[in-house]
């Protein structure tokens, strides 16, 4: 029997691998791990090429799925977000190796309706999670503006890691001086402590949710294209897209 290879699109590392135990140890814990395993090394490399979406498509129609439907009736990415607020803010984070290049994207709703979109925050040697805390962070400072406008907010990211680091695991690593048992590091330590001093002004008057990733959710993948495309353009600020929000273009654009 041939050996099997892995690919791993989003992990605590990326790449093609040929030991299911060392993809194990990249995916365990992460709740929007992406990962496959395929019959050769050449067709983990092309798959890898590629996104884990086109992937997923490829598998289901070798395995006798149905053919994917025309453009025009592709499933519908829907806008409408969990118990949507006046304001839904969504946040991304892309890293591509994963330690290497990363970006940041937000994508900002009122009244059901996007009307601003950020990207930036590039690292050259970021990881998946530091993008995803720093998209949190950008989201909360946002979410301060709408808030002094007695409305509704409501943030939303696809990084479970990123929302349980904030809401449950931050006010216990405080009181053991930003330590984790047997005082262990912790890591993307000052981002976080910005992050939670930020939560801690605003959680009576924001609503934080987990939302799927890639499950053509339209404000989630608006801000995945954005942090893609930070990543892709180095853009190291934090910025408004210059251009008009064109959805359909946008969705266009490289995910990650």
């Amino acid at each position: 029997m041939s050996k099997k290879h892995y690919v791993v699109w989003k992990g605590l590392k990326t790449g093609v691998f040929d030991s299911w135990a060392e993809v194990k140890s990249y995916i365990d814990g992460q709740a929007d791990a992406q990962y496959m395993g395929f019959a050769s090394k050449e067709l983990a490399d092309e798959a890898f090429k590629e996104n884990y979406t086109r992937a997923l498509m490829k598998r289901s129609l070798e395995k006798g799925g149905k053919t994917p439907a025309p453009a025009s009736s592709k499933p519908k990415v829907t806008n409408k977000a969990i118990n949507s607020c006046d304001v839904d803010i969504y946040c991304d984070g892309a890293c591509s190796p994963n330690p290497g290049k990363a970006g940041t994207g937000v994508a900002v709703y009122e009244n059901g309706q996007p009307t601003t979109l950020y990207y930036g925050l590039f690292d050259a040697n970021g990881t998946n999670n530091s993008a995803e805390l720093l998209g949190m962070l950008e989201s909360f400072k946002l979410a301060q503006t709408f808030i002094d406008k007695q409305l509704s907010v409501q943030v939303l990211s696809d990084s479970k890691y990123s929302i349980d680091c904030i809401t449950k695991w931050a006010a216990g690593w405080q009181k053991k001086g930003w330590t984790r048992g047997k005082n262990e590091p912790i890591k993307n330590l000052e981002v976080i402590k910005e992050c939670f001093s930020l939560y801690q002004q605003l959680k009576n008057h924001v609503t934080i949710s987990h939302v799927k990733g890639h499950a053509n959710i339209e404000g989630n993948e608006l801000s995945d294209r954005m942090a893609v495309y930070a990543r892709t353009a180095k853009e190291t600020g934090f910025v408004a897209y210059p251009n008009a929000i064109n959805i359909k273009d946008i969705l266009a654009m490289p995910s990650g």
